[in-house]
């Protein structure tokens, strides 16, 4: 166990850059701000992208909105627009957009060590004529994040060649983690109620309420 004494804290930018010196221009000049067509095409073959958002007193949030790749629309050079899917009903994600709208995004695509990272400003939509190419597995959403493109940028191979995420062999064995019907019984308390029967909830909602 470590004391905070010998915890050393880095609480100025002056501080972090004697640490990690200045990037050379050409790093803060791989923001285009717009989305071309090489965005264009990661965009179109990620199924997975990562939402960041945060409350005006910076409490942050994290939401992973997984679809069939190409479902992102991306309207112009400039606007792109996610689907709402079916989940928890928290909207923690759409409660923060309504009180502070700076979003970021980072588009994965299997396989690719490099992810494209988007900043900028999201609006809650309930409704648009582009919701007809948001139809997914025949449904029309009720809710979209429409994205005003401000920042746009690749990020490195180094994460995901460090992490080897895309390799199997690297991968645990699934019953050596907890199931979420474990999980959640634990963290709510569910005495009386087996984890199996949690998992099983979970499945039939998985298959059905995609």
């Amino acid at each position: 166990m470590h004391h905070a004494s010998e915890i050393r804290t880095v609480t100025t930018e002056a501080e972090l850059r004697e640490i990690v010196p200045e990037p050379s221009q050409g790093i803060w000049d791989k923001d285009i701000g717009r989305i071309d067509e090489h965005a264009r095409a990661i965009i179109a073959h990620s199924p997975l992208v990562l939402l960041a958002t945060s409350n005006p007193d910076g409490t942050c949030d994290v939401s992973p909105r997984g679809d069939p790749a190409g479902s992102v629309l991306v309207l112009d050079d400039h606007r792109l627009a996610l689907a709402d899917r079916p989940g928890n009903h928290r909207v923690d994600s759409f409660r923060n957009v309504l009180r502070n709208p700076h979003v970021g995004l980072l588009f994965i695509v299997p396989g690719m060590n490099e992810t494209l990272r988007v900043n900028g400003r999201a609006t809650l939509v309930s409704d648009a004529p582009f919701f007809d190419d948001l139809v997914a597995r025949g449904r029309r959403p009720r809710l979209a994040v429409l994205v005003d493109v401000e920042e746009l940028y690749m990020h490195c191979a180094k994460a995901f060649l460090r992490s080897s995420l895309w390799k199997p062999e690297t991968w645990p064995a699934r019953d050596s983690l907890p199931t979420l019907g474990q999980i959640a019984k634990d963290h709510l308390g569910l005495r009386d109620v087996p984890a199996e029967a949690i998992d099983e909830g979970l499945a039939l909602d998985a298959r059905t309420n995609l």
